[in-house]
């Protein structure tokens, strides 16, 4: 059962509170934990500066997240905004390094988990005198349970970023800190200088490269763009809970990682040195040094409840993340299922968590699972920026939400810093750049063999439902339109709109006069061509397009027509004709279906001056689930958005057809059904040697069949035996469909 978690404010179950614990529990605590002994390694007390850099960063970048998730409130994330402002294909590529960036944080933090319990279990001595943590596995066999738990508890639950946890791992950090502080106002003010120097042990390249291995910390805030579609009130919601995210991390890393290079360093020793000889632990160690074994069991507890809930949030956004994709078909359709029971997408969460436990095996390495992680986060963090730019440039729908200030200086400076940071991280940290290589072609493949298609009819289908699709897009399609009976111009202005949206979409009206020696009889054929015009321009106004003419004069209208095409670069070719069977006209008509790069929609009326909004059986026979399918989606929702007919999907199978066949091919069918219209079509599958005979009968009980047309080659029509019989033995309106 496929229901859409986002599709209602009832369905809205996350609050203020719930969407900051989201990015609290992604944010605070586990990412510094688990780098800043890597930061301090490689650019001693500076590291304090590289957070705080890094900081200046994320809020630029949380502004344009804040933007883009209160105007598209919709799950999903930066995969949704890609999606809205850009092509399909890019969107899909978006959409697969964020998941896997969510993916690859979750399994940081899985290991992280593993590795803090670990230490803290060595600390009681009879297990550490068993040997048994010595064993490699251990940290792996804790990471996998911690996996397994909250596989269990997202299927069952909203997911808002575990309140306890937060709560628990703050007030710790709470303590580390104001126990730091107690200390600092004691200390005489050369130990502090001396620990801070030198300041920039690594020089200002070492902090740059702190910057890039932790930039994931201040990663977090984004994932509440991810359940946007979850969120309670969220054109006031997001935005307070994405910069609340990032003021509660950097009020706690900058302090934190202040006293730690200060008091936390005993006298003769360095935090760099420190840093250096155990990274993973480094901040244990400061914390004993102030506070003795009581601030050393704190960072160990602090630890254990941050990774937890940093794991717990980027498994929660890496679902919503595939659920959104599969909803699209640019994933498996059935990572979109949603329990009745739980209202939770419980595929998605199993094959997300399941992906994370295989990573776990595969790659138990903390560095190289951060330094990917942040370098796939900054290449993201990027594009949303553009893509930012580019939904404010085309225009929001109108709306009074959230945007953000200075623009467009601050998403510039902010693509500038993301790509420049990940650029450096791909030089420092070759693997880094390996891995997310192999992911990107690993999904290249899987999109181009398995998903594109499918996709690109949902995007159709999609786009004729939400016109301002197209308009965020930045597209602009030309659609021409040779007219010459001003009888049909309604229907035919009706068929264009569905192939270039009002306002969107371009509409080229074209007439074509024939020239002639006779003054008379030109003069007739230019009058014509005047009152046919006027009666297609009266039509399109009426249905809110703001069409362009073209009049030309040529002895050779088919010829006229393809030459046009090609000009003035159409996207679509919209022909109307009366009679499709007629020898020259068939001939003509498949000269051009050849021969132009544009789409083809033949329109053939059942008579003069009937109206296609007047058609309330619509029949779609489905053949194959071919290229045309984007054309055939686009038309569908456009006649549903415009007169809510009813609208069947037809496959006729031969007689001795298996059961089982024909149990698949109906599931199918019906999925392809859902996606064009969702839930609002019926689905038919019929028995039956002659398939002529049966769609033409099935065609007569219809006041519309859409037909999607084979593809024109050397030897083979493009108006095939099924096509034409329809034309010839149905009196029912009919629309052909070529894909070029």
């Amino acid at each position: 059962m496929n229901i859409d978690p986002s599709s209602s404010a009832t369905n809205r179950t996350i609050g203020f509170s719930g969407a900051l614990g989201i990015g609290v529990g992604a944010m605070v605590g586990g990412g510094i934990l688990a780098l800043a002994g890597v930061a301090f390694a490689v650019s001693g007390p500076s590291a304090v500066l590289a957070f705080a850099l890094n900081g200046l960063i994320a809020f630029i970048t949380a502004l344009s997240f804040a933007e883009m998730a209160s105007a598209n409130p919709q799950s999903g994330g930066t995969y949704t905004y890609a999606k809205k402002a850009l092509s399909l294909q890019v969107a899909f590529g978006v959409g697969w390094i964020v998941w896997f960036a969510s993916l690859v944080a979750a399994v940081l933090y899985a290991l992280g988990f593993g590795a803090f319990a670990v230490f803290a279990l060595k600390q009681i001595p009879a297990l550490e005198s068993s040997g048994v943590l010595e064993f490699g596995f251990v940290p792996v066999l804790l990471a996998l349970g911690a996996i397994g738990y909250f596989t269990f508890s997202l299927t069952r639950g909203s997911g808002d970023g575990g309140a306890v946890i937060n709560i628990g791992k703050l007030a710790v950090f709470a303590v580390l800190i104001a126990g730091g502080l107690a200390v600092f106002v004691q200390t005489p003010f050369s130990h502090i200088s001396e620990s801070l120097d030198p300041f920039f042990s690594g020089g200002f390249s070492g902090v740059i490269a702190a910057m890039g291995y932790t930039f994931i910390a201040l990663q977090g805030f984004d994932l509440i763009g991810s359940a946007a579609g979850e969120i309670k009130n969220p054109e006031k919601n997001i935005p307070k809970a994405m910069m609340g995210t990032l003021a509660v991390g950097l009020a706690i890393y900058l302090p934190l990682l202040f006293l730690m290079s200060t008091v936390g360093v005993l006298p003769g020793e360095s935090i760099t040195e420190m840093s250096k000889q155990d990274s993973e632990t480094v901040l244990a160690v400061a914390a004993q040094n102030y506070l003795g074994a009581f601030g050393f069991w704190l960072v160990l507890v602090a630890g254990i409840f941050s990774m937890l809930s940093a794991l717990q949030a980027n498994l929660f956004a890496a679902s919503r993340i595939s659920l959104s994709m599969a909803k699209d078909r640019t994933l498996n359709h059935h990572l979109s299922n949603i329990s009745e029971r739980f209202g939770t997408p419980v595929t998605s969460i199993l094959v997300t968590c399941g992906i994370v436990a295989i990573l776990v095996l595969i790659l138990p390495d903390l560095a190289a699972a951060g330094a990917a992680s942040s370098l796939i986060f900054l290449i993201t963090f990027a594009l949303a920026h553009l893509i930012m730019i580019l939904m404010r440039n085309r225009g929001y729908k109108e709306s009074a939400t959230f945007r953000a200030p200075f623009f467009p200086a601050l998403p510039i400076v902010g693509i500038i810093s993301c790509l420049g940071l990940a650029i450096f991280q791909a030089i420092v940290v070759p693997s880094a750049g390996i891995i997310a290589l192999l992911w990107l072609l690993t999904g290249a493949v899987l999109f181009v063999s398995f998903f594109i298609k499918k996709a690109r009819a949902i995007e159709a289908s999609e786009q004729a439902l939400d016109p301002d699709l197209i308009r965020l897009r930045g597209l602009s399609p030309l659609v021409l339109l040779p007219i010459s009976n001003p009888a049909n111009a309604e229907s035919m202005v009706f068929l264009a709109n569905a192939l270039a949206p009002p306002v969107i979409g371009r509409v080229l009206i074209h007439s074509i006069v024939i020239p002639s020696t006779e003054k008379d009889d030109l003069e007739k054929r230019l009058l014509s061509s005047r009152d046919v015009t006027q009666y297609a321009l009266k039509a399109s106004f009426e249905a809110g397009l703001r069409p362009e003419t073209l009049t030309t004069i040529a002895d050779h209208p088919w010829e006229e027509i393809e030459r046009v095409v090609k000009e003035h670069n159409c996207r679509s070719l919209l022909l109307g004709l009366s009679d499709v069977n007629e020898s020259q006209t068939n001939k003509n008509l498949e000269k051009l279906v050849k021969h132009v790069k544009a789409d083809v929609v033949v329109f053939r009326q059942p008579f003069s001056g009937w109206k296609i909004t007047a058609a309330q059986k619509v029949l779609i026979p489905v053949a194959g689930f071919e290229s045309h399918d984007p054309l055939r989606a686009r038309v569908a929702a456009s006649l549903w958005r415009a007169s809510q007919p009813e609208i069947t999907f037809l496959q006729v199978l031969p007689e001795n057809t298996l059961s089982e066949t024909i149990e698949k091919n109906n599931q199918r069918l019906s999925r392809f059904a859902s996606r064009i219209i969702p839930g609002k079509t019926e689905v038919a599958i019929i028995q039956n040697d002659d398939v002529v005979a049966e769609l033409v009968h099935q065609a007569s009980r219809h006041d519309l069949v859409i037909m999607g047309l084979g593809k024109a080659g050397k030897h083979q029509k493009a108006f095939g035996h099924v096509a034409l019989s329809l034309a010839e033995k149905t009196n029912t309106a009919l629309i052909f469909i070529s894909k070029k």
